[in-house]
């Protein structure tokens, strides 16, 4: 079920617009059809319009309404796994593919960004993965070490380097990576459906798909108010996916992250932090993420509550933790907070499925979108018009529902409390 409002962000107070693209009416026609206004719905349309082919994207409320919208804006490279991992799991053909697309998807987003002059406030200064204990620092250095030897633009930061670069003592060591960076992500996704609009994409707001089902030939997807009846169709949902196809939710587990955000700081606090702004996660089995935007806010990442939020007393851990961190805090407002939803997958990878002819799926970012999904765009495109030039990136997999879902709630708690416990004692 979604939200009836979108949430009071601090994104969408300064987006500078929403879309407000029109409701889908009457019976229309599409080569391809796409369900779901996020980054990779959008990125597919653009592409494959820029291609000249005939697309309708179809969003249940406004571009960039879920996910894309409201996350934590940071752009970052690779997947959970290291790449000797990847290509162990997947094989010497695929497995280099995916290494060389995951760890090149910030480079493509940046690219893209500045090919269609998105004013999104997109920077590209450099993720670092921070460690606080030594066995996350271990797993940096070991990921630092494959990066390395690949040629990647990665190094190792000792203490005092890290204490440099952000401000506080807390960190023993970090991973960085100078491909990674941030942008405005409601801006970005905005600016992808005016650039996929002027191409020649169709799209539709407010048109939430009820049916999705095969009809001499064609696949037809019927909303309240119309239908597109198209050859090929995109399900590009992640955690906002529902019961459109069988066993689709099913196989996810929609987690909320939530973020809150300061007042401006002054400029010799907002320097005192990341004085080169690159963004940082911190290692461990549950994450805090942060950056320091355009406007000099801080913006605070992590697992919230189950539930939509709408201001930053509702994650006040998150706020104490930055006050851990920067003392110099003590009295700067926190404006904002607000979440959403991202989808988590069983084996934490990417799912791309073609149940059916004509059906392609893809979904599961599992926190690591912004880049990916924008890069993805271009991969799916091409293999909707069946002209896969280099091969398809990702592996192609079967649907399976996760065992026992109904109880994902309940799990969910769960394992943010157990990894909480864990990163506490360093396990």
């Amino acid at each position: 079920m979604l939200e009836s409002n979108p949430p009071k962000s601090l994104y969408r107070e300064t987006a500078g617009g929403t879309g407000d693209y029109p409701a889908l009416a009457g019976a229309q026609r599409a080569r391809v059809a796409i369900v779901g206004g996020g980054f990779t719905g959008l990125s597919t349309a653009l592409h494959l319009a820029e291609a000249g082919d005939d697309v309708a994207v179809i969003e249940a409320r406004q571009p960039g309404w879920g996910a894309s919208g409201r996350n934590g804006g940071q752009v970052n490279p690779g997947l959970k796994y290291d790449p000797d991992t990847i290509e162990a799991m997947f094989g010497p053909e695929l497995g280099p593919r995916m290494v060389d697309f995951s760890y090149g998807a910030p480079d493509f987003t940046f690219d893209l960004i500045r090919r269609l002059s998105i004013a999104c406030e997109a920077r590209q200064n450099g993720t670092i993965r921070a460690a606080i204990r030594p066995k996350p620092e271990a797993a940096a250095q070991t990921t630092a070490a494959q990066c390395i030897r690949r040629g990647m633009p990665v190094e190792m930061l000792d203490a005092q380097a890290m204490a440099a670069r952000t401000g506080t003592d807390r960190y023993i060591a970090g991973m960085f990576d100078a491909r990674g960076g941030d942008l405005h992500p409601l801006k970005y996704s905005l600016g992808l459906a005016a650039a996929a609009r002027d191409a020649g994409a169709r799209i539709f707001g407010g048109s939430e798909v009820l049916s999705l089902k095969r009809e001499a030939g064609r696949w037809v997807l019927k909303t309240a108010n119309g239908s597109v009846s198209a050859e090929k169709v995109l399900v590009a949902t992640n955690g906002y996916t529902g019961s459109l196809w069988p066993d689709l939710r099913q196989s996810l587990v929609p987690v909320f992250s939530a973020i809150a955000a300061t007042e401006p700081l002054s400029p010799a606090v907002a320097t005192r932090i990341l004085p080169d702004r690159p963004v940082v996660y911190e290692a461990g089995n549950i994450t805090v993420y942060y950056r320091i935007d355009a406007q000099n806010r801080l913006l605070m990442g992590g697992r919230g509550p189950m539930r939509p939020i709408g201001d930053a007393s509702a994650i006040r851990y998150l706020t104490d933790y930055a006050l851990r961190l920067w003392p110099a805090l003590a009295g700067v407002r926190w404006t904002h907070g607000w979440n959403g939803r991202v989808a988590i997958t069983n084996d934490h990878l990417l799912h791309i499925h073609e149940p059916e002819d004509g059906v392609l799926i893809c979904l599961g970012y599992n926190g690591r979108g912004v880049a990916m999904a924008s890069a993805m765009g271009a991969a799916l495109a091409q293999r909707l018009r069946g002209k896969e030039t280099p091969p398809f990136p990702m592996p192609i997999s079967p649907l399976q529902p996760i065992r026992f879902h109904r109880f994902w709630p309940l799990g969910v708690k769960a394992a943010i409390l157990s990894g909480r416990l864990k990163d506490r004692f360093g396990i």
